[in-house]
């Protein structure tokens, strides 16, 4: 098994080929990433690079190329878009670290604490605005479909953060918040990936479709490993002191059985960290978490029929690998 991005993701694909082909296409957008954000105003320069020098999965990019494959990967535009759509991605994690006044991002300070929120905003903005200049070299649909997906994840976002309103499912509402603040993004990398390389209509609706599922689901994953995995490179518990909604929680307020109240008195708020070790040991013993678990493995067999439906080849062997991938993260 060959990983698709040198020592960033354990994701790995089965066809060795084909994963050179996708990493070494993922070198170049690094490359264009940084170039991106050589500006000649230097802390703009620095603060724009400090996400991409911190690493990442480069999933969105690689999800890209990977569905280019669906049809021609040589033709134009590809990297252009996966180039974009990173962009975008990492504009949204500085402005999500100034919202959530955090400290670190990808194991480094977040550019809010190394420098300021006004600087992480701006540096966000400038970060979008090369995207949409990329955009718009593409043409005036993939302009349109940008835009459509930037409104769906402020929609996500600004959901996330307002009560929920009366009379809706507390679970269908977390779901929905997730397909649009996480999904929808992945979604276009998908799509833009197969429409660019030529692929069939069906083709790229199917992978649109896939790309959303797959966003929700490593969502839901993420969640899960924040409380039930002591490995993930991520303090357990972190969404909890935050008071972060994730599933798992949402589906143990939701419980009503007396045997459980003890849990939901501690989950309903930010969890006090002296707290944390016995909201942790009640969740992972929880029907809450196995309820959360049950709802990841929907998403990951309905992702997987989606990327059987699609032509066979390379690209559906390796949205396949990603579907496995999602099962064996939250082991």
């Amino acid at each position: 098994m060959v990983t698709t991005r040198r020592a960033q993701t354990a994701l790995t694909f089965s066809d060795e080929a084909f994963a050179e082909e996708i990493r070494a296409s993922l070198d170049l957008v690094e490359e264009r990433l940084l170039k991106a954000v050589d500006t000649d105003q230097p802390l703009l320069r620095q603060s724009g690079s400090h996400l991409i020098r911190a690493g990442g999965k480069r999933f969105r990019p690689m999800l890209t190329l990977a569905c280019a494959h669906l049809g021609d990967p040589a033709r134009p535009g590809i990297l252009d878009a996966a180039v974009a759509l990173e962009l975008t991605h990492l504009a949204t994690l500085y402005h999500d670290d100034v919202m959530d006044e955090a400290l670190v991002r990808r194991g480094a300070p977040s550019a809010n604490a190394r420098w300021d929120n006004s600087v992480a905003i701006l540096t966000g903005d400038y970060l979008f605005s090369q995207a949409a200049q990329m955009m718009a070299d593409l043409g005036i649909e993939a302009v349109r479909l940008q835009s459509a997906t930037f409104a769906r994840l402020v929609r996500g976002q600004i959901n996330e953060t307002m009560p929920q309103p009366e009379g809706i499912d507390p679970v269908e509402w977390h779901l929905e918040i997730l397909s649009e603040k996480t999904g929808s993004l992945i979604a276009t990398c998908a799509k833009f990936g197969a429409w660019f390389a030529g692929a069939s209509e069906e083709t790229i609706a199917t992978a649109a479709e896939f790309g959303e599922v797959i966003g929700v689901a490593f969502q839901i994953a993420d969640d899960i490993i924040d409380i039930a995995s002591d490995s993930s490179g991520k303090t357990p518990g972190t969404d909890l002191l935050e008071g972060v909604p994730t599933l798992p929680v949402i589906y143990a307020l939701a419980d009503d059985d007396p045997k459980e109240a003890r849990l939901r008195e501690l989950v309903a708020r930010p969890v006090a960290e002296e707290d944390l070790p016995e909201a942790l040991e009640l969740l992972r013993n929880s029907k809450a978490l196995e309820q959360a678990r049950a709802t990841l493995l929907q998403y990951q067999e309905r992702a997987r029929r989606l990327a059987k439906s699609l032509p066979e080849g390379p690209a559906q062997k390796a949205l396949v690998d990603i579907c496995d991938y999602m099962i064996e993260r939250d082991a």
